[in-house]
């Protein structure tokens, strides 16, 4: 299937040159180009159009969760006949395994695994194998570690009508695949009841029924997993591995004895200095996990192992989510000057943690090539990207011959009205505008530098009967976005927070911005920040952005200074086309 747009929008504004711009830069082969677009420019209606023109796989990385979720259901509404999926980290709770050697501390790996986020996660791999009209929207994590995408189509169960199949052969290699024999169906489990066998496949919460005659597939269907009401006859099904870390049985005790040689490798290395207890901890260690992959082909941080199950050499390059995307796709990193400083990072924070781990044997130094891309191999696996940004930092200057301006919005709005104010009474004046604007039935986001600022003054709100809330790194990822869609149906009207109030929101009832403390120069209050923040209520048409401060910095110089070049070139733009500026209208 190809993709196709479903909009009763037609590109408008900026946009049909944007879309053509960077259509012609895809087809002349540009490596990257530049979208510099304003907030709610429509920048996702231009990039829906770029690839409905180019027809290409496509990967759209996000800095965060709650953006990477938005834009995943804007690209769903844009093409509702194809495939769009959700690829982030699946922890709801994250404690990595390190050791403190000052304190003899060792801290054990603990995660909280959000099932729902894993079946997405399942369901983005099936559908980039298994098709090529798909957008994968994905936050960085995409750049971690997964299993082989050569060994993940392997070692998936392809059934078709009239195949010669027993029961016994699928039965065992649907446990091959790591599928749990039950009674009760669940994700990830298959039941066998005479020539019938149910599964349900980790990425979807639907029945696929194999029926059998005569040692061949009679009938393939689609069955819901409540009522048992089929859903659709297929004459194919694709059973897709119930783990991303994968390896046939025939090979598994190969990879066992290579992890065994190093295993004893590493004890020698430790008795020759004299760390007999690290010689005796990475031995233990090591032949637990190997006799439970050999038991049930699966143990605890298997991915510390991930070098010989993928079958790569020292120090090369881990597959990733990319790698399942094969030679031609597009790339796409939204926020761009957030994101790439993000991917640069990664892999050095995973790294100083590992070693150490290395270093006192808890793991192998194999476990070093269980990693996130370093940055230099991320740039060696992008095709094409677009880089789409307000603010385009070094990196976009740097590479893009291309950069393609969105100044002005399809619906006319210009950028908000900047005000100035002192510090000295930023709460008690704030409270003021607070009333004002929600009795018009309008939202009001106020950023501020800390978290506990943030709870602090979302208390302060409640207790002068304001309905407000707070924001910040620590909400949970679903919650996040639940707290987002509450604002916007008017569950309250003030929401406060951080650092997630800059990049990609996309709230159209929000007709003011607080920015508490903005002369406090640093990251929150760079110029980038300030412009990314101001962003936030260009969507209303009553937009305005109070800046509290007692002094001007450069940054709010500069970020003013832009502002109100954009202002300028739309309400140029308006007056000659006679456009009246419209706030955006959202379901």
């Amino acid at each position: 299937m190809k993709f196709k747009i479903s909009s009763k929008f037609k590109p408008a504004g900026d946009q049909p040159q944007a879309i053509l711009g960077l259509t012609k830069g895809i087809k002349e082969g540009k490596k990257f180009q530049t979208l510099l677009g304003v907030t709610g420019s429509g920048k996702t209606f231009t990039i829906a159009n770029l690839i409905e023109n180019i027809q290409k796989p496509t990967l759209v990385i996000a800095p965060n969760k709650t953006l990477a979720a938005q834009l995943t259901q804007e690209f769903r509404a844009f093409f509702p006949n194809n495939a769009v999926e959700y690829f982030v980290s699946y922890y709801d709770y994250y404690q990595p395994e390190a050791y403190i050697s000052s304190t003899d501390t060792y801290i054990e790996k603990e995660t909280q695994i959000n099932d729902e986020i894993d079946k997405l996660r399942h369901s983005a791999t099936a559908s980039v194998l298994s098709r090529k009209d798909v957008i994968i929207v994905a936050s960085v994590s995409c750049i971690y570690g997964l299993g082989s995408p050569a060994r993940y189509e392997e070692i998936t169960l392809t059934l078709r009508k009239g195949d010669k199949k027993t029961r016994e052969e699928i039965v065992k290699e649907l446990i091959g695949m790591y599928y749990m024999r039950s009674d009760i169906l669940e994700r990830g489990k298959f039941r066998a009841i005479g020539e019938t066998i149910e599964i349900i496949s980790p990425g979807r919460e639907v029945i696929t029924r194999i029926e059998l005659a005569n040692d061949r597939v009679e009938s393939i269907s689609e069955r819901d997993m409540l009522t048992h009401d089929e859903l659709s006859s297929l004459e194919k099904a694709m059973i897709f591995p119930a783990k991303h870390f994968v390896m046939p049985e025939e090979i598994l005790e190969d990879i066992l004895k290579e992890i065994q040689i190093e295993m004893k490798k590493r004890i020698a290395y430790f008795e020759k200095k004299g760390n007999i207890l690290e010689a005796q901890r990475i031995e233990k260690r090591t032949k637990y996990d190997i006799e439970m992959m050999r038991e049930v082909g699966y143990c605890s941080g298997i991915e510390n192992y991930s070098r010989y199950l993928s079958e790569r050499k020292a120090g090369e390059s881990p597959y990733t989510l990319i790698d399942y995307f094969g030679d031609d796709f597009l790339m796409v990193i939204d926020e761009s000057h957030v994101t790439v400083p993000q991917i640069g990072g990664m892999y050095f924070g995973d790294r100083s943690r590992k070693a150490n781990l290395v270093e006192n044997g808890f793991r192998l130094p194999s476990a070093m090539d269980n990693r996130p891309l370093k940055f230099d191999e991320f740039e060696s696996k992008i095709k094409q990207a677009i880089l789409v940004s307000a603010t385009p930092s070094k990196f976009e200057k740097a590479n893009s011959p291309t950069v393609v301006e969105q100044i002005i919005r399809p619906t006319g709005l210009i950028d908000p009205e900047l005000i100035l104010r002192s510090a000295k009474t930023q709460v008690k004046d704030v409270l003021e505008e607070i009333k004002t604007v929600s009795a018009r039935g309008e939202r009001i986001l106020i950023t501020t530098l800390t978290k506990k600022q943030s709870e602090n003054l979302d208390e302060f709100l409640k207790e002068n009967k304001i309905k407000s809330n707070y924001l910040h790194s620590g909400v949970d990822t679903l919650d996040r976005i639940k707290t987002l869609e509450d604002l916007r149906r008017g569950k309250f009207d003030v929401l406060v927070g951080v650092n997630l109030l800059r990049e990609g929101l996309d709230l159209p009832e929000v007709s003011l911005v607080a920015i508490f403390d903005a002369d406090k120069e640093g990251f929150l209050r760079s110029e980038t920040s300030l412009i990314q923040t101001i962003g936030r209520a260009a969507r209303n048409v009553n937009g305005r952005v109070i800046l509290y401060a007692d002094n001007i910095t450069g940054s709010m110089e500069r970020a003013i200074r832009e502002t109100e070049r954009r202002r300028t070139i739309q309400a140029a733009y308006n007056k000659k086309h006679h456009i009246t500026p419209k706030t955006i209208k959202k379901n």
